[in-house]
């Protein structure tokens, strides 16, 4: 059986958000939401007052939880996984919740890198629902998070006879792109997509993100840039898509353009941070760049408090290029890095031992980027700025590709 693209698209990969604050139950008032009278909202209003009044209501919780994960994405607001949570309230403790609310239980637990307990979810939903493709591909986009390629594509894999074939090419080569096989995967996704016409917007811009990351990393900004507008034109609020691209403006020395798509957008820490260090590039900007900073540093301290160990990319980006606190920095990047594994992992450890001039600390990701084959070319320059000083750093920097 296929599995409804609308499922899947829940499912997709979210920027990285702290722990929600959850209510005790659906009907608590958190903070008021816009009353806007769009269809979207009225609807979730009828389905808000339901649920209050019948709050077991299996079918009816697990349907608001997952229009709220949906709208967590498309409005970039991360309040929604909060109440998406508080539907899942009379379930979300139980060790064995019935399925759909295991596996939604699941795809908020992956959004705020809960890892182990995602996979646990996702492992018991495939063991009772093998055919079950929202659960392989949120286990693939975990386990590639995590660095576990092998087993990340066997994950895609499984999902060729339970969606459609954008579904499974592009979450096969979101894999492929960072283990040697970027050119291949990207022909063949661009070539999957173009035969994909009428595909749901959500899925689009998820190729289409993937794209553009892609030809980012072979150095063709003039095509990355192309795909990251086609992809904001279906999915303008999308907060995945919104940090990729920004950070791809700021790598082109674009702060001001940073400033201009960000400016309604600061709920989510990541892109606050990413805001904050484009008000730091323009002149003219010290009061709104300090403000920026302060309120990032508050929320960071914050989530230090809570144990909320979601944003250690963000806090180690946070410590060397807006406090300068090269030691720091690589601590939190190097722990970032015991838990993901993708590009901007790397980057980010990368940046902070050169900084410190530390090439020990650098050894793993340039070790890991050796055995897996990942082309990127910020990473080739930040391995040349280290420099090859023995020849352990020699043979290291030439299995990466980069000499």
């Amino acid at each position: 059986m296929k599995t409804p693209i609308s499922l899947l698209c829940a499912c997709l990969p979210l920027l990285a958000w702290a722990a929600p604050y959850t209510p005790k139950d659906g009907g608590t008032v958190i903070e008021q939401l816009p009353r806007r009278a769009d269809a979207t909202q009225v609807a979730l209003r009828g389905l808000r007052q339901q649920l209050s009044a019948t709050p077991g209501d299996l079918g009816l919780a697990t349907g608001l939880a997952q229009r709220y994960i949906a709208l967590a994405r498309s409005e970039t607001d991360p309040r929604y996984l909060g109440y998406a949570q508080a539907a899942l309230a009379p379930w979300w403790r139980q060790a064995a919740p019935p399925l759909p609310v295991r596996l939604l239980r699941a795809t908020i637990l992956q959004s705020t890198h809960q890892f182990g307990p995602a996979l646990q979810d996702l492992d018991a939903v495939i063991a009772q629902e093998p055919a079950n493709g929202q659960a392989w591909l949120t286990r693939a986009t975990v386990l590639t998070v995590q660095g576990d390629y092998a087993k990340a594509t066997a994950a895609c894999a499984r999902l060729s006879a339970l969606t459609t074939q954008l579904v499974t090419v592009t979450c096969i080569a979101n894999v492929a792109s960072v283990t040697g096989r970027a050119a291949t995967s990207e022909r063949l996704l661009d070539l999957t997509l173009q035969r994909s016409a009428g595909a749901a917007p959500g899925l689009e811009s998820w190729a289409l993100t993937l794209l553009a990351e892609m030809a980012t990393r072979r150095g063709e900004t003039a095509l990355a840039e192309a795909r990251y507008k086609k992809a904001l034109a279906q999915q303008p609020r999308d907060s995945y898509l919104l940090g990729a691209y920004t950070d791809f403006l700021l790598d082109q020395q674009r702060p001001q353009d940073v400033v201009q798509l960000l400016k309604d957008q600061q709920r989510i820490d990541a892109l606050l941070l990413r805001h904050a260090l484009a008000l730091q590039a323009l002149p003219g900007q010290q009061t709104a760049f300090l403000a920026a900073k302060a309120e990032l540093a508050a929320r960071f301290r914050a989530a230090m408090q809570r144990g909320d160990t979601v944003h250690q990319r963000e806090q180690a980006r946070f410590a060397l290029f807006l406090q300068q606190d090269i030691p720091a920095a690589l601590q939190l990047a190097q722990q970032n890095w015991a838990i993901q594994k993708e590009v901007p992992d790397m980057r980010i450890l990368l940046e902070a031992a050169l900084a410190a001039r530390n090439y020990g600390a650098a050894q793993p990701v340039l070790a890991w980027i050796a055995a897996n084959g990942v082309e990127d070319t910020a990473l080739q320059r930040l391995v040349r700025q280290l420099g090859p000083q023995d020849g352990a750093k020699i043979s290291a920097a030439q299995k990466a590709g980069v000499l």
